[in-house]
């Protein structure tokens, strides 16, 4: 199966994933902190855990990954997934390791996959409704940084 779950030893390669998507949508000045990045995801208590895409009979290629965390619906009662990043180097994607891993997650609860997309990315949105994702109506996303230091 070309979608596993992320080790120890994929943290740079994930960090590298990140960056090269960073550079993909317009920011040129990303560098993440590759022993802080392991804690997070591989520490004693995880804040977010990766899937990792490989091509098909190629394992030892990582060709994309999905970030997530797990949420919860009040709502709906439920554990859900929050997909904060989901990238596919270029030269692997057409080959349907996108919606490999989005099947992955779905697998893993019976709450909401949820994420968020930039404005104007028209090929992400007819992939995501190709799958059956539909866009949230009605909310306004909100952050709350921390001070500048």
């Amino acid at each position: 199966m070309p979608v596993r779950d992320a080790e120890v030893a994929d943290a740079a390669e994930i960090c590298a994933l990140i960056e090269e998507h960073a550079r993909y949508e317009g920011n040129e000045t990303l560098v993440l902190d590759r022993a802080e990045m392991t804690k997070h995801l591989f520490g004693p208590e995880p804040k977010a855990w990766v899937l990792i895409a490989t091509p098909p009979r190629r394992p030892d290629v990582v060709a994309g990954f999905a970030l997530c965390s797990w949420n919860f619906s009040t709502w709906d009662a439920r554990p859900g997934i929050w997909l904060d990043d989901l990238f596919i180097r270029p030269d692997h994607r057409r080959h349907g390791l996108g919606r490999e891993l989005l099947n992955a997650l779905r697998a893993r609860t019976s709450g909401r996959v949820e994420w968020e997309m930039k404005d104007g990315n028209e090929r992400a949105a007819a992939f995501y409704a190709r799958l059956g994702a539909e866009p949230v109506g009605g909310w306004i996303k909100y952050r709350w940084s921390p001070p500048q230091q």
